[in-house]
């Protein structure tokens, strides 16, 4: 007896015993469940391929990079130019290596030195938002010497792929932003007979990511071994950005600048430097001086510092970009039907409480939650449909928390 069009699929021929689901167009045409999932990988496949595509129509300027990041990013110009002109070169290089031409061009790795608090990871990850290539962040101080406990450095790719939905072809041509880079700075320069498995192991480890060649990376991340199927990823076209505090550097930039000479022109050679900026002048020998070994800074050639928050970047980080820590808590409170607002006098007070804990944009947030943590805690539960804070409200919840007692 021959097949009917209602018990078997249009596309593979299975009948409806040999499936799970028969879906119908209700015309005579059937699709069975196997046949669906295979199309959808295909589409999948495609969508990966067409999100990841680059023409020259689509590269962003570096000027359009740089308006995009001042939306989210307060201050920090030079490395926002920095890291701008970075990704626009990336582009074009990505464009460059697909055709046949006597200049081959370089790609510029570049890391950021900057104070905790900064803005170097919300720079990386507003940027990610701009871009039209794989992006990933990675933690350096969870690597160690391959053999050893930890994650190898090969984990840093993996990370890329799934991001990429395991298409190499993007991956290749992705960006890496390696976060807490000065944490795997030398320990010592003094030789010892144990290993320093999640230092300069570390550094030596990247070298091969940094400059450009073909690693096997385990799927799947983890430890390797022999019987696992690897993936040769093609390192050359992605651009790694690295990210650091470096804290104790700038007596390192003091030193080499000689700022604490003594003799004639002492008077004179003190004023030329801003010593409350002292990383503005962060070189390469200063890098090495830190602890970076001289082969891996020299697969970092662009260098450049963030600048420390003062106080009026702080008030405008407090409120002004597109996601500020107040416009966050607003809409929290809009969510449960109520309308929040701060007084501008408890605005000044939160800024002037993060000056003088010396924690950047990140004790921004962790005031504002001492302050709000009650509000939040009963504003759900009651009838109130304005809630305005005040300058006594706040400074009385900053008094009653613990996190914020004086030694």
């Amino acid at each position: 007896m021959a097949k009917t069009s209602q018990h078997f699929c249009s596309f593979c021929g299975r009948t409806q015993k040999q499936v799970v689901m028969l879906i119908p167009n209700g015309e005579g045409v059937n699709i069975c469940n196997d046949c669906i999932t295979f199309t959808h990988k295909i589409v999948q496949e495609e969508l990966g391929r067409q999100k990841f595509s680059i023409s020259g129509v689509d590269i962003p300027k570096p000027q359009q990079i740089k308006s995009f990041l001042d939306q989210y990013v307060i201050g920090q110009d030079a490395a926002k130019r920095h890291l701008a002109v970075a990704v626009y070169n990336h582009y074009k290089r990505i464009i460059q290596t697909d055709k046949e031409d006597d200049v081959e061009i370089e790609k510029s790795n570049i890391i950021l030195v900057g104070a905790t608090g900064t803005g170097k990871t919300l720079l990386a990850r507003t940027i990610a938002k701009r871009l039209n290539v794989p992006f990933t962040i990675v933690d350096a101080t969870v690597l160690t010497e391959a053999g050893y406990v930890g994650e190898d450095i090969e984990s840093i790719l993996t990370r890329l792929l799934q991001v990429a939905d395991y298409n190499v072809s993007a991956a290749e041509k992705g960006i890496v932003f390696i976060d807490e880079i000065d944490k795997i700075a030398r320990k010592s320069d003094n030789p010892s007979i144990t290993r320093d498995v999640s230092g300069e192991g570390v550094q030596q480890g990247l070298l091969k990511l940094l400059e450009g060649s073909i690693v096997n990376v385990p799927p799947q991340g983890g430890r390797k071994h022999p019987e696992q199927k690897m993936i040769l990823v093609n390192t050359q076209n992605i651009l790694f950005i690295c990210g650091g505090a470096f804290d104790g550097i700038e007596k390192k930039i003091a030193q080499r600048l000689n700022s604490h000479v003594v003799g004639f022109f002492a008077a004179t050679d003190k004023l030329r430097f801003d010593r409350e900026n002292m990383l503005q002048y962060i070189a390469p020998q200063d890098l090495k001086a830190y602890g970076l070994i001289p082969e891996i800074i020299g697969r970092l050639p662009v260098i450049t510092h963030l600048d420390p928050l003062d106080r009026q970047t702080l008030r405008q980080i407090l409120t002004e970009p597109k996601n500020a820590i107040i416009k966050q808590y607003i809409k929290l409170f809009a969510m449960d039907g109520v309308t929040l607002s701060f007084d501008d006098v408890t605005l000044e007070y939160i800024v002037d409480k993060a000056v003088e804990y010396k924690l950047g944009a990140r004790g921004l947030r962790s005031i504002v939650e001492a302050i709000m943590t009650d509000a939040m805690f009963d504003a759900p539960s009651s009838d109130i449909k304005t809630l305005t804070i005040g300058i006594d409200y706040a400074k009385e919840r900053i008094e009653n928390t613990t996190l914020f007692l004086s030694e």
